[in-house]
């Protein structure tokens, strides 16, 4: 074998060795992920363990009570955004690997050839040389603190996405519940029209009203249609969205009664002060804005200490006709047309645009935190002036029913009180939806930490 042949050989065989190879992954495939997304379901058995050691319910006990928390960890362990936020976390704790790795040292495979050589002398002389990279300690040190910032924040963003996911899954479930509400009483509320229109039909065939009188009314069972109609359409399209947030086919929810989201009692100044601080301390995203802050600072770190060179050593060898030579090189950066100023500059510019954006996100938790208090607060005065309101119009029913037994009302004075009850009855229902909106609004500002929320950046489920 030549010296050519064998040299190739050995860097084949140095670099087989050092080549690692990756875990295998599953091929993916439109068919495939497909029919992955069409069999998922309440009833998976990856779901149920997920459910029993986050919630600490049997299976038994889960399929008796569907309420909002342990749909919110279906939507945990099945909705593809925090499946995307895992990822990332992933990727970033394989750069904090990448980060507390040495240098490899490099090698210099160097034949040499002399065509005026002596005769009877081999005309090569191979030589082998090693860089090993010796940077200072501080620089390694620096790269794994921004490696590590980095993975806290994607840590925390998971956390970050679990809130966006079940602040989702809130306003579905409450839209779900208040069409389910809505819808019955908007067809009672034509049924009441279309009994008001035979009644005024028959009185205009008898004279006693005007003929826009019925045509209004014919108008307004028409809206009464229109209106049922369309609740009927957004019931169904809540559904739909209930089960997107989840992560699930529609089918899957078929049968299915979906819980009203948790509407909470508005808080005592004491107890609102204690939770604002609390929130602006633990909100996902305000530790996030904070670990990329403290990210940034490492890399300034880094970039000043990158103004001290990093050193080469280099020992070499050569075989020159019987005669082993060795030798010693130290290689490093002059530092004659910069000292890493840009850089530098670059890095301290990221800093200070680093901690803006972290009391940007304080400021913006603030004002969602205010402008949730003042919803809640607005929202339950017009709920209870809605029930008040309602309560009445429900005496003036029965005060007219009261009547119509007695002979002294007739059956339109009846059905108007009824159609006036109704609307009211439908508005105190679109005010109770909104309180219950407001609510979550107010606890997904607050985010104040719930059970075993720090396990689900660590969760794994199935795809």
């Amino acid at each position: 074998m030549n010296l050519r042949a064998a040299s190739a050989s050995a860097l084949g065989l140095l670099l087989g060795a050092c080549v690692a190879v990756p875990p295998a992954t599953a091929p993916l495939s439109a068919e495939s992920g497909a029919s992955v997304l069409a069999a998922r379901s309440l009833s998976d058995p990856g779901l149920r363990r997920f459910l029993v050691e986050n919630l600490g319910l049997e299976p038994p006990a889960i399929d008796a009570a569907w309420d909002f928390e342990s749909l919110a960890w279906v939507a945990f362990y099945y909705h593809p955004s925090l499946a995307v936020a895992r990822a990332q976390w992933a990727a970033t704790r394989a750069s904090h690997q990448t980060a507390a790795a040495r240098p490899n040292p490099t090698v210099s495979l160097v034949p040499g050839y002399n065509s005026t050589r002596e005769p009877g002398l081999s005309p090569w002389f191979p030589s082998v040389g090693l860089d090993f990279l010796l940077p200072p300690s501080e620089k390694r040190t620096h790269q794994q603190a921004i490696a590590a910032a980095e993975a806290e924040a994607a840590r925390l963003s998971v956390t970050a996405v679990a809130w966006q996911v079940r602040a989702e899954l809130r306003r579905a479930l409450a839209e779900a519940t208040a069409g389910a509400l809505r819808e019955p009483l908007l067809r009672a509320q034509a049924e009441t029209q279309r009994h008001i229109l035979t009644l005024l039909t028959a009185r205009l065939s008898a004279g006693r009203v005007a003929s826009p009188e019925l045509s209004a009314a014919r108008t307004a069972l028409l809206k009464a249609d229109s209106a049922s109609a369309e609740a009927h359409r957004q019931t169904a399209l809540a559904r739909l969205r209930v089960a997107n947030v989840l992560g699930l086919p529609s089918a899957s929810l078929d049968g299915l009664a979906l819980p009203p989201p948790p509407v909470a009692a508005p808080l005592a100044p004491a107890a609102l002060a204690d939770a604002r601080r609390t929130s602006l301390q633990t909100r996902a995203d305000v530790l996030a804005a904070l670990a990329r802050y403290h990210s940034t600072q490492s890399a300034l770190a880094l970039a000043a200490a990158k103004q001290q060179p990093d050193f080469h050593l280099g020992p070499g060898y050569q075989w020159d006709q019987g005669a082993n030579k060795w030798s010693l090189a130290l290689t490093f950066e002059l530092p004659l047309f910069h000292r890493n100023e840009g850089p530098l500059a670059e890095a301290a510019a990221r800093c200070t645009e680093a901690a803006a954006q972290f009391t940007a996100v304080q400021s913006q938790a603030l004002a969602a935190l205010d402008l949730a208090v003042a919803t809640q607060a607005s929202a339950t005065q017009q709920r209870e002036h809605a029930a008040q309101f309602t309560a009445e119009l429900r005496q003036q029913l029965a005060a007219a029913q009261h009547r119509f037994a007695l002979g002294s009302a007739d059956q339109l004075e009846l059905q108007s009180a009824r159609l006036d009850l109704t609307a009211a009855e439908v508005a105190a229902l679109d005010s109770s939806a909104a309180l219950a909106l407001a609510s979550g609004q107010l606890d997904d500002a607050l985010q104040i930490p719930f059970r075993n929320l720090a396990a689900l950046a660590a969760a794994r489920p199935s795809p």
